[in-house]
């Protein structure tokens, strides 16, 4: 069963149900690891980071395992969780840093301009929760994080981005991106997150609209960066 060319349509089920189908066949044993992220993608005729949303999605469902430093490898049958399928609507974790890319950059530039003090002022205790839920030893200080992009979007004005934004941050919160995240999730990532969001955070006090869009682009462009990085390197 040869691995077919795919369209540029919600990429990552469409590897997923390819992968799947190799594994159920056989064709990838328990206990093998499986090509290189490069070669599954070389094959495919796809991008490499649709290729890691799809072995995400498969890990999610219990059928392989990542290992990082080693590679992708098939579950046997008694190791594999009893997980259902992924939601065909949930967005793949690269698909959702581009939204956000263009989304909350625009958020950011328009609370610089229309923010009033007392939001300015919510903001920056968004970010104090984030800095104080990190330095009590949480993990991931996702309280802080989610409000903090929740109130730059109130600080627009516009309740539609406030719904959009809530939005993006199920999704963000979701098994596929959480599952991406945990082989990256390291002290040092959210010290570099939290420096990000304080340059984003000072940009806005500032009323600096085209340095508060910068700030969040290069933030959203940081994250995608950390999440590329290749699954046969350690830590």
């Amino acid at each position: 069963m040869p691995l077919q060319p795919l369209l540029p349509r919600r990429l990552y089920r469409q590897i997923a149900e390819q992968l799947r189908a190799l594994i159920e066949h056989g064709e990838f044993p328990a206990g093998t690891r499986l090509p290189p992220e490069r070669d599954l993608a070389s094959q495919l005729g796809v991008s490499r980071p649709s290729v890691r949303e799809a072995l995400i999605a498969l890990e999610v469902e219990g059928l392989v395992e990542v290992r990082i430093g080693s590679g992708i490898y098939v579950r046997t049958p008694d190791e594999r969780a009893a997980n259902d399928d992924l939601a065909q609507s949930e967005a793949g974790p690269f698909e959702l840093l581009r939204a956000r890319y263009v989304i909350e950059a625009e958020c950011a530039a328009m609370a610089a301009k229309e923010a009033q003090p007392a939001q300015v002022a919510a903001i920056g205790e968004a970010l104090e929760l984030m800095r104080q839920e990190f330095a009590s030893g949480v993990t991931q200080p996702l309280n802080g994080d989610r409000l903090f992009h929740l109130r730059i979007a109130e600080a627009t004005g516009n309740g539609a981005l406030v719904s959009v934004i809530n939005l993006l941050w199920d999704e963000r919160t979701g098994r596929l991106f959480q599952q991406l995240e945990h082989h990256y999730d390291t002290p040092a990532l959210w010290e570099a997150a939290l420096a990000e969001h304080r340059t984003i955070y000072d940009a806005i006090a500032a009323k600096d609209a085209k340095g508060a869009k910068a700030a969040m682009q290069k933030h959203m462009n940081q994250a995608y960066k950390r999440f590329s990085t290749g699954w046969d390197r350690t830590k």
